[in-house]
């Protein structure tokens, strides 16, 4: 007999280990585990979420004739570990070898790999591109561009192309989809479920457990089995699907959701087949339901991105989570986690965070992660914040997302340029600078948009770095025709508002 481990973002019935392992003779180990849920401190949706699917998904593979032992959180034997529950497994059952599906996060490979049973791990094929695949592609270029492995993706699927050729003439849509959005958008609501008995009980056991982590666990509405997540993606596709490349990057305080699938966190733990969503929108579009750059700016983040960042962790190493070629090193503001702030851009994300441990890709990027960026906050911090707070989070998608895109601490590994703007990005795709204390248009002064400020003196800072990328050379022309006086008065405010954030005031 062998064990056979399942992992919390693990719940697909085709995973690696399921299909290698003998159902008549190995036993199935799935563990709720504090290492797990607490190695840092993540949103309690997040955890809810795992759990309640955890133990749906062990019930599914009981009734299919599994014999599975589960151990729940608040079992008084419980190990507290994943090596420490295949080994009490092992203990009970006299096994000497666990099969297991290669985990997406260093630290529990590397745990894995340091047990003294004998583990037989399999690459996740649940992965449009192998880590073989990924590696070919990268061998000899000197630079990883998403670009150019996603229309390897393509010709790989055949999605989107025309014989040779890709569907429309154009690989990527993108110009098309940055669409600013007004408030009187009509927006499909997100599918969301009531929980039932047995989620009730998790959810009990989550508040009591971690009340006190960042996020609020009510109102819950998350699937939490493929039926459900199957009928979030099916609503997305006749509903929001036919706009959602327009308005993919906008942002409205009186709307979370806008036209978003809000499907990643079932993507990322198994309820959900990536190609699958794919092909669903393609045939959305062939069908003539949805426009074409809607289907691609969709596809793209999945049978793009999602697997490029995938290849990217796997290939930085255990190290790539750690590196801050900026040198940053101020510490994350508390407003990060909820305290008060002046700024009304991040007061909505943080706020939408924290009640739907959800914010969409651009509120990610352009908000809470080019605020942290340009006000050199240590990356290390950043990393472990989105780790917490979403509910998408792991670590093979998120660092490589916060780390490199984000952050630029990878040293352009993944960004040919770091992602930063001032104010005016965020007033042209949003009506966040409307109700806010600070002015957008203003340069310096006590209502300066701080996003103005640490703008320039981000690059300022940063110049012998960015001073010779082309694409950087408009922004270092623009800082260049300033007004000396003027030039110097945007550094030393936005020393000011530094000083003020280090201190802990509302800023």
């Amino acid at each position: 007999m062998r064990l056979v481990l399942v992992l919390g973002d693990q719940l697909s019935p085709g995973m690696a280990a399921l299909k290698a392992a003998d159902r008549d003779r190995d036993l199935v180990v799935m563990a709720e585990v504090g290492t797990e849920t607490g190695y840092v401190p993540h949103h309690p949706k997040k955890i809810a979420l795992i759990l309640a699917a955890m133990r749906k998904f062990a019930g599914r593979l009981q009734a299919e004739g599994w014999r599975v032992a589960y151990s729940r959180l608040d079992d008084p034997d419980n190990a507290g570990s994943i090596p420490g529950e295949l080994l009490r497994r092992a203990s009970e059952t006299g096994a000497k070898e666990v099969i297991a599906t290669e985990p997406g996060e260093w630290r529990l490979i590397e745990a894995l790999g340091e047990m003294p049973l004998r583990v037989t791990m399999l690459e996740d094929d649940r992965f449009i591109a192998s880590h073989a695949d990924f590696d070919a592609w990268a061998e000899g270029r000197k630079a990883l561009r998403m670009e150019y492995f996603y229309r390897e993706m393509r010709r790989k699927t055949g999605l989107l192309m025309d014989g040779d050729r890709p569907a429309g003439g154009k690989w990527n849509y993108d110009r098309e989809n940055r669409k600013p959005a007004r408030d009187d958008l009509f927006a499909p609501k997100p599918l969301w479920f009531s929980p039932d008995e047995a989620l009730e009980e998790v959810l009990g056991l989550v508040e009591d457990r971690f009340g006190g982590n960042f996020g609020a666990l009510r109102p819950f509405g998350y699937a939490t089995d493929p039926g459900q997540a199957g009928q979030v993606l099916d609503r997305f596709i006749a509903e929001a699907l036919p706009l959602f490349g327009d308005y993919q990057d906008a942002m409205l305080s009186g709307n979370r959701f806008l036209y978003h699938s809000l499907i990643s966190a079932y993507l990322n733990i198994g309820l959900l087949d990536p190609l699958d969503a794919c092909r669903r929108a393609e045939a959305a579009w062939k069908g003539g339901k949805v426009p074409i750059n809607a289907a691609e700016g969709f596809i793209r983040q999945i049978l793009g991105w999602r697997e490029y960042v995938r290849g990217i962790y796997f290939r930085g190493g255990p190290d790539y989570p750690r590196q801050n070629k900026l040198n940053h090193q101020r510490k994350l503001p508390a407003l990060y986690w909820g305290a008060e702030t002046r700024m009304n851009c991040l007061a909505h994300a943080v706020a939408q965070t924290r009640d739907e441990a959800y914010a969409h890709h651009i509120q990610r990027l352009m908000i809470t992660g080019n605020f942290a960026l340009i006000a050199g906050i240590d990356p290390a911090e950043v990393h472990e914040w989105y780790l917490s707070v979403y509910v998408d989070a792991f670590e093979w998608v998120e660092a490589p997302n916060t780390v490199g895109m984000s952050q630029f601490a990878d040293g352009g590994v993944i960004a040919s340029k770091p992602y930063v703007s001032s104010g005016s990005y965020i007033s042209r795709m949003s009506d966040y600078c409307g109700g806010c204390h600070y002015s957008v248009t203003a340069r310096t002064g006590e209502r300066a948009c701080p996003f103005n400020l640490l703008y320039w003196a981000f690059l300022d800072r940063h110049r012998d770095r960015f001073g010779g990328n082309p694409r950087m050379a408009q922004m270092y022309r623009t800082w260049d025709r300033m007004d000396a006086a003027h030039r110097g008065t945007v550094l030393e405010e936005a020393g000011q508002f530094l000083h003020k954030m280090g201190r802990g005031d509302c800023i």
